[in-house]
């Protein structure tokens, strides 16, 4: 029987109006809002399709232009609304972009296995983590993002430490979650939790039994936590260390029974004109400089010589999920609509 869950606006969850914390995979910017950052009028001109949110990608657009002189382009939105509109290009003529840095892993094995991607193997690539480099070498994860358990520190005197503890019926209307039909990251989360043992569709099921709140992305799910409105929610961690910073009630538990995470992959267009900057993007994203930017930006980063941002536990610290990955692109579709029909 399909939950009573509740889907409901930004509006209706208190959340503040413009979200300047929003997630890496939010709702697709206007036009007013897609930027490009100017450099010298020579430089060669690369277009970026990204899901990051907006400051970060401009800070990060910032640095590699002084870096390198070359000028970018953004266009930011959510990774389904990236997906959208990179399918629309390929129907019509040419993807308008050279570079994808994007939520999930998956959208890019689906996107290898098409043809789409140029094979590249970043600069330095021995000194990132093996498990964000494709090893047919179309892609690289870009940063770690893992997905966590938050809570208001005012309304929560016993916080949750595992997935499992959200089945509880006392968490009946007390939990927020991001939409997978719009957040890459929960899309991949949903596929990981169906495809481990230990989880699996009784305990979807059973956390659809408590009607969660699904919102739009995970920026409205982290200010719905800080808020109060909704105690409990599941979101991915660097924006609870945001708003913490920022005074709010807000903490985080990594999952004991293990943590999915999302890379941001960066990959190449195969049809780019600009592909000897593409490369140079995607070096400096993975560079020690570009890390260092990373986990100012309160990234988990993809390389071990650049520290942690203050607060954030060291990798080895987690219980990180590393699913197979062509499974997890085979389920990923089937798992948003079973988790449709339970949390409708």
């Amino acid at each position: 029987m399909k939950s009573l869950s509740r889907r409901i606006s930004v509006a209706a969850l208190g959340t503040v109006a413009v979200l300047t914390l929003a997630a890496c995979s939010e709702p697709a910017a206007s036009d007013a809002e897609q930027t490009g950052t100017a450099a010298s009028g020579d430089a060669q001109t690369l277009t970026v399709y990204t899901s990051e949110p907006q400051a970060k990608i401009d800070a990060l657009v910032a640095a590699f232009t002084e870096e390198t002189g070359i000028d970018v382009e953004v266009f930011r939105a959510g990774t389904g609304d990236l997906t959208a509109r990179i399918e629309a290009e390929r129907t019509t003529g040419t993807i308008g972009a050279d570079v994808l840095l994007a939520a999930d892993a998956p959208t890019f094995e689906g996107y290898k296995a098409e043809g789409l991607l140029q094979q590249y193997t970043p600069a330095d690539v021995d000194a990132l983590n093996p498990d964000v480099v494709d090893p047919d070498g179309f892609y690289v994860g870009t940063r770690i993002i893992p997905t966590v358990i938050a809570y208001n520190t005012a309304a929560v005197d016993a916080p949750p430490t595992s997935w499992k503890d959200l089945a509880d019926p006392k968490y009946l209307g007390k939990i927020t979650l991001p939409n997978p039909d719009v957040s890459g990251a929960a899309a991949f989360n949903t596929a990981v939790w169906l495809s481990t043992p230990e989880l699996g569709e009784s305990w979807l099921e059973a956390l659809a039994a408590n009607e969660p709140v699904v919102a739009e992305s995970n920026g409205p799910v982290g200010q719905a936590v800080a808020a109060g409105t909704q105690p409990v929610g599941i979101v991915v961690d660097y924006l609870v260390r945001e708003l913490a910073a920022k005074g709010s009630p807000i903490g985080l538990a990594y999952p004991t029974d293990g943590i999915p995470y999302i890379s941001q992959p960066a990959g190449i267009f195969t049809d780019s004109d600009a592909a000897e900057a593409a490369r140079k993007f995607v070096d400096f994203l993975v560079s020690k400089q570009g890390q260092e930017l990373a986990v100012e930006q309160q990234y988990l980063p993809v390389r071990g010589d650049v520290g942690t941002p203050d607060g954030a536990p060291a990798l080895s610290e987690l219980a990180l999920l590393t699913p197979d990955l062509q499974k997890i692109t085979q389920i990923q579709d089937e798992a948003v609509r079973k988790f449709n029909g339970l949390v409708g």
